[in-house]
Order: structure tokens, then sequence, then C-alpha cells
């Protein structure tokens, strides 16, 4: 057997830990914080800046933009600022990614292939508020230019953070449909990393936990909020998905996700769930993916499609996208901007006329 598995991300976990966060900050006196704004208007995050005396980065939109991305970097290279501390969801985390190699515009390495300079790149401490995108651990940072309507990953290795400070109880605040839709997409990363081309055994075993954690812990992380241990193992299931996916990459249901959430709005998560079920259908003649599915406890590869459908029902995610199509043409759209490079990445090959087929489905 012949393997490769990386992951240089030192990683801190438990309730309380961000109180550890100003003594982890070793020789850096000029911290930049990265985060939304009603982080910093009360709680330990507000307390957190306060005592760290830096400066702050707010503008940071539910689906970061490359301009977002060039005046943070912009910000960083004019102030002077040593270290970046990103705290919140995937937005946040992938911004600051990008932004802490501090080029003039991200925009030159966005979907180009080129790959990003690493000489400048300042150290970048993650610290999750929601438990989902796992981007804490990974070397992705997801972006959008809604100039041209592209939403597409910048993948390198000085995306890597230095540090992901996990806190569950960060989690805490997270709206009920918050959690659904970032919980659903830590469904995903689970099983598209399992069943991914690019698998690999270390990475196989963190997938079949993380996403074991999902099914049990996420309904109750959705129905009692509160509750910190379901909060506790969904930061746990998102961790281990995002060491599971990081490597072996993500597949079919991430490459139709970019042109669901560019073009209708569909917030990520939810639109990597909303063909999750459908393409566990089509690879069901896979050896891997019947094999994930009695690993995870069901008799059948279609037995898993279910209970996925049946979780997305219980979180109310969509499981339909009828209200936003009408007509043949934007399905051909969505057949076309779904060719990405993530969807060669997919156990059996994926044609256009599985692509009709499934937004087809998707529309009744």
């Amino acid at each position: 057997m012949d393997f490769y598995y990386k992951q240089p991300v030192e990683i801190i976990f438990g309730n309380g830990k961000l109180s550890l966060l100003p003594e982890l900050l070793g020789g850096a006196r000029s911290p930049l914080i990265v985060t939304a704004p009603f982080f910093l208007e009360k709680g330990p995050v507000k307390e957190l800046a306060e005592r760290l005396s830096g400066g702050t980065y707010t503008q940071v939109s539910e689906n970061p933009d490359v301009s977002e991305v060039n005046e943070c970097s912009r910000l960083i290279r004019e102030d002077g600022f040593d270290i970046i501390i990103a705290v919140g969801g995937g937005s946040v985390m992938d911004l600051a990614k990008a932004a802490s190699v501090r080029v003039e515009d991200i925009r030159e390495y966005h979907g180009t292939g080129k790959p990003v300079p690493l000489e400048d790149r300042l150290p970048l401490i993650a610290v999750p508020t929601t438990a989902g995108t796992g981007s804490e651990v990974t070397c992705v940072s997801v972006l959008t230019e809604r100039e041209t309507g592209k939403k597409c990953p910048i993948v390198s290795d000085g995306f890597f953070p230095k540090l992901a400070l996990i806190d569950p109880e960060l989690t805490v605040s997270m709206p009920p449909h918050i959690t659904a839709c970032t919980g659903i997409d830590v469904l995903c990363h689970s099983i598209e990393g399992y069943w991914s081309r690019g698998h690999q055994p270390i990475c196989d075993e963190l997938a079949v936990h993380a996403a074991k954690t999902v099914f049990k812990w996420l309904p109750k992380a959705y129905s009692q909020p509160e509750d910190l241990q379901a909060r506790e193992k969904m930061a746990e299931a998102s961790m281990f998905a995002g060491l599971a996916f990081s490597l072996p990459k993500t597949t079919a249901s991430h490459a139709c996700s970019f042109p669901l959430t560019s073009i209708y709005g569909i917030p990520h998560g939810e639109a990597c769930g909303l063909t999750l079920d459908l393409f566990a259908r089509v690879n069901r003649e896979d050896p891997r993916t019947a094999v994930l599915a009695e690993r995870l406890g069901f008799g059948s590869v279609e037995e898993l499609a279910d209970q996925i459908l049946a979780l997305k029902k219980l979180l109310c995610l969509r499981i339909s996208i009828a209200d936003l199509i009408s007509s043949d043409q934007q399905i051909n759209e969505l057949v076309q901007k779904s060719h990405h490079p993530n969807l060669q990445n997919n156990p059996v090959q994926i044609t256009d006329r599985i692509l009709y087929s499934i937004y087809d489905q998707l529309r009744k």
C-alpha cells in the first residue's frame, strides 16, 4: 500500500480554550483579528480583542469576495501586522487565509492554477465559531468573484493555519439553520473524502468517525442548541472531517455546490448537501461507497442515501430547487458551471447526462 499524509496544523481543542490565545502568540506583537462585526459587540471575542489591542477587519461577506481579500491584504501590508487571528466560520477563515499571503490582487491566483507566492505570508491562528467547514485544518480558501459570477477554491500549502484553536463553546450561539447548513457540510466533507479518488487510509478512518458523529449528534445540536455535549461532538466532527478531506479533496457534490451558491445564493453547506444523497445513489456501483455504507451501519448504499435525505428533511434543509428553476436554460447553465475539477475526483465518472438527471430530479 502506498499513500501520502500531511497535517502541519497544531490543534488545541476544548471548551474555554479561547482564553489561552494571548499566550499562544509567540513573538507576535501586532495581531490582526479577522471576524464578523457582531463578535466584537460582546462576549469572549470582544474581550480577546481588548486584551490584544491589535487591529480588526470585519468586512467579510457570507461568501467572501476577492475584493474583500484584497482590501484586508492592503490593510495588513500598510499597518504592519505580524500575525492573523481568524475568528468565525468558513467565510472568515477563507478570507484570512487568502489575505495572509499579502498579495496585491488575489484574482491572479483565483481559479487560474498559478501557485500562490508564500515569501511574505503571515502566520494564521484559526478559531472556528461554527461546526462545519473544517477550514481550521485545511489548505483551501474558497472565494467568490461577484463581478464574473465565479466561485472556486484556491489550494495552497501556505494556507494551512499555524494553529487551530477549537473552542466548542463558541458554537453555542449558532442559530438552528446555520447549525443545519454547516452540519450537513461536515457530512459532505466526510463522505466525499472517503469515496474520493484521492482516498487514503488515515483520512478514511477520520471520515468514518466524522460521519458517524454527524448522524448521531447533529439532530440534537439542531433541536437543542444549548446542549454543550452536542456542540462539542459537532465541533469534533467538523475538525475530523476537515482532516478527512484536506488531502483526498471533495467530489461531485461540492462541484455542483459552487454554481448553486454563486447563481442562486444557496448557503454553501446546504448547496453541498442538496445533491449528496443523489450522488450516493450514482456511486452505488463503486465498491468503496458500499463499504462506507456498511461501516456507517447501513445495509446498503440506498439506505445510506435514504438516511441522508431523511436528515436533510429533519433539519428543514432544501431537497428541491423547484422554486428557483423554471426553464431548461437554467438547468443547462447549472450543468456547464458544475464542470469543476472536483467533479473528476468522484469515484464514478460524472457525465453531463448524469448532471442533467441530478438537476432535473431537484426541480421536481
